[in-house]
């Protein structure tokens, strides 16, 4: 398949900047994969297209305050995202200005009132913007940068170093659920959910089941290859335990449908999946799900508007067809939704 036919254009201005003020009041496309119709909903209704007996299937990884700022020597500006620590005190960096800066030199982190917080030194230099810093501080990943960090937000959301913007977007990307910390990007369709809602839609017989895939910056990598079939995916981690498999084979073995909540949640429900069930497992996932592929387990979804040419609209493409994505995208931006990460949401069923 070439990567041109995920492609379409979207006007700068639906590209959604801030948050709605009630996450539930954003807008809800409803797609009929059966009858082909689309309704113009509100996230808030979303209930009235759901059955006694389904399943909803959220991520519920939380979100690091992963982006952060450091200088070299007295003027020089650098920009950086936390990636990994899988050595104490070791980090992995996706860093702006990488060509610049030398291996072993000493570089200064930021905390938020823009002063020096630590020293860490260049380890190495690594392919694709990427370096190893060694922290020159004992504590861990996590408290460094709670005093260092702000939010990760995609680049097609405009932010500088207000705190104030930096407190708001710390807790509207992320979602009211989420528990075990390690993503650096939300899992967005999750972001329209209120606590008022999960309860009400409980009420009405929706079990609601938990995964856990951390999200990686690759979910922002467009696809640059000709042919969607030669793009290398990223991999990420995921788990799921016994108890939400059971909630979740439960539901499938009464009838009910298996409702990812993004797909971050398709790709990990897939993963785990067999013809009729899903198993506990932990691990990583490289699974691409574009056009072609064969859903096991998810019967409906859950989803924000994607990034033309990403592998987030791939997923969706195989799950609803590619024509029918695309009309509902051109539908999407007649009725003026708003799109991406803060944006309006859609459900396909």
């Amino acid at each position: 398949m070439r990567t041109d036919e995920l492609n379409y254009y979207l006007p700068a201005e639906l590209i959604a900047q801030q948050p709605l003020r009630v996450r539930s009041d954003s807008k809800l496309l409803v797609f009929n994969r059966s009858s082909g119709e689309l309704i113009d909903s509100t996230f808030s209704k979303i209930g009235d297209f759901l059955l006694p007996g389904d399943s909803l299937v959220l991520n519920d990884t939380k979100v690091l305050p992963a982006r952060f700022f450091c200088r070299r020597g007295s003027k020089s500006k650098l920009e950086a995202l936390f990636l990994d620590e899988s050595t104490p005190g070791v980090w992995e960096v996706m860093l702006k200005g990488h060509r610049k800066v030398r291996e072993g030199e000493i570089i200064h982190l930021k905390n938020k009132a823009k002063n020096d917080f630590c020293q860490a030194e260049i380890l190495n230099k690594l392919k694709n913007g990427r370096c190893l810093l060694k922290i020159k501080t004992d504590a861990n990943h996590e408290t460094i940068l709670e005093k260092i960090g702000f939010p990760p937000l995609p680049p097609y959301i405009k932010r500088g170093r207000n705190p104030g913007q930096a407190a708001m977007d710390k807790l509207r990307y992320q979602t009211v659920y989420a528990q075990h910390t390690g993503a650096v990007a939300a899992p967005t369709a999750g972001l329209h959910f209120t606590n008022e809602l999960i309860e009400q839609l409980k009420t009405s017989q929706i079990s609601f089941a938990y995964i856990t895939l951390h999200v990686g910056e690759g979910t922002f990598k467009p696809i640059n290859s000709e042919n969607l079939e030669e793009h290398k995916i990223h991999q990420e981690q995921f788990r799921i335990d016994e108890k939400n498999a059971k909630t979740i084979n439960a539901a499938k073995e009464k009838g009910g449908r298996i409702i990812a909540v993004g797909t971050t949640s398709a790709r990990t429900l897939e993963t785990v999946a067999t013809s009729s069930q899903v198993n506990a497992a932990t691990g990583t996932t490289t699974l691409f799900i574009k056009p072609g592929y064969k859903f096991k387990i998810v019967g409906a979804m859950v989803t924000n508007f994607h990034l033309p040419k990403s592998t987030l609209l791939a997923l969706v493409a195989a799950f609803a067809g590619l024509k029918n994505i695309l009309a509902a995208y051109e539908h999407a931006i007649e009725q003026r939704y708003r799109f991406y990460s803060y944006g309006d949401a859609m459900l396909i069923i």
